[in-house]
């Protein structure tokens, strides 16, 4: 059980990235520009791939006998503050969005990363969790290469 319990640990630590990124995804939404529909759909699109990685890990996590995560992690929280910070004082939304957005897909990769270090994930579980880091992996350079084109433009 002992086994198990690591597992689900490493799956809770997946499920709390994944809420981190939906609440982070949902405000950034919220505070970009209507007129920037392109960043909208990305953030909107970001948060849905989430909301399915949750589903996926929290099926994972009940199959294996343990409660699914809820909430966020408290780094998530305080990222979220320092969103808010950063955004008051600064003259240019979208590219401050996208450098936040980065700094989020960051901690993501790093999460994934570390969740993949674990000796005691199945073949299973290991493929699913290095299908997940891929897609964010995506969302991430996509994240990047708008975040460079507007230090281009700036």
């Amino acid at each position: 059980m002992s086994q198990n319990s690591e597992i689900i640990e490493v799956l809770n630590d997946l499920i709390l990235i994944n809420n981190d990124r939906i609440a982070g995804y949902e405000k950034a939404y919220d505070e970009t520009d209507e007129n920037d529909t392109d960043l909208r759909s990305l953030y909107n699109s970001l948060a849905n791939h989430s909301r399915d990685n949750v589903l996926e890990l929290s099926g994972e996590v009940n199959a294996l006998g343990g409660e699914p995560a809820t909430g966020t992690m408290v780094s998530g929280k305080l990222y979220r503050v320092w969103m808010d910070v950063r955004s008051a004082f600064s003259s240019d939304g979208r590219k401050t969005s996208l450098e936040n957005s980065e700094f989020g897909e960051d901690a993501a990769q790093k999460a994934y990363e570390s969740a993949l270090n674990s000796d005691n994930l199945t073949p299973e579980l290991r493929a699913l969790i290095t299908r997940q880091k891929s897609t964010l992996k995506s969302g991430h350079d996509t994240i990047k290469r708008l975040r460079d084109s507007e230090k281009v433009l700036h």
